[in-house]
């Protein structure tokens, strides 16, 4: 399996594939309230985030693409995740068949610039996996990081839905 996924580097980035050695800093990020508040709205259990990570792994299997681990190049330290799913979300409207970017860092990483980094650097593969093609990533409204995440990697707020009963604000990157 590893060998589907392709490894990416940033300047400070290695963008890899999840593994089974990251479970125990993926469950210390899913279960901190502060950090699972715009994702999950409570934290995960050990059984929810094992579950989580088998996804991660499973979606490159699925359909050729998913979440990178980002791991810090001078340290080897586990930062969070970026990637593209498919989510099948039962949501309007829908975004079946678009590529969907995510990203997600430790607490610790936060505020450091990595997300930028490492969704510019996954927009390029996307560009060369999809095509140029719109892509779109849904943020909580009162998540102000993400959104200037976003909005640095050239995203722009579409409209103000509803998923899984909560206010979600859909963005769209333009093919360029």
């Amino acid at each position: 399996m590893t060998a589907l996924i392709p490894v990416l580097e940033t300047e400070r980035l290695r963008m890899r594939e999840p593994r089974f050695a990251d479970f125990d800093a993926v469950v210390s990020m899913f279960s901190d309230a502060e950090f699972t508040r715009f994702l999950t709205g409570k934290p995960q259990s050990r059984e929810e985030t094992w579950l989580r990570l088998m996804r991660l792994s499973g979606h490159w299997n699925l359909m050729g693409y998913g979440f990178w681990a980002l791991e810090d190049k001078q340290s080897g330290a586990f930062l969070g995740h970026a990637g593209f799913v498919e989510g099948r979300r039962e949501m309007t409207p829908s975004l079946e068949g678009v590529p969907e970017l995510g990203w997600s860092l430790a607490p610790a990483a936060q505020g450091k610039g990595y997300a930028t980094e490492a969704v510019a650097r996954a927009i390029r593969w996307g560009e060369n996996h999809f095509g140029r093609v719109r892509m779109v990533c849904i943020i909580v409204p009162e998540n102000a990081p993400s959104i200037g995440v976003a909005q640095r990697t050239g995203f722009h707020a579409v409209l103000d839905t509803v998923y899984k009963g909560e206010p979600i604000r859909l963005f769209q990157r333009d093919p360029q």
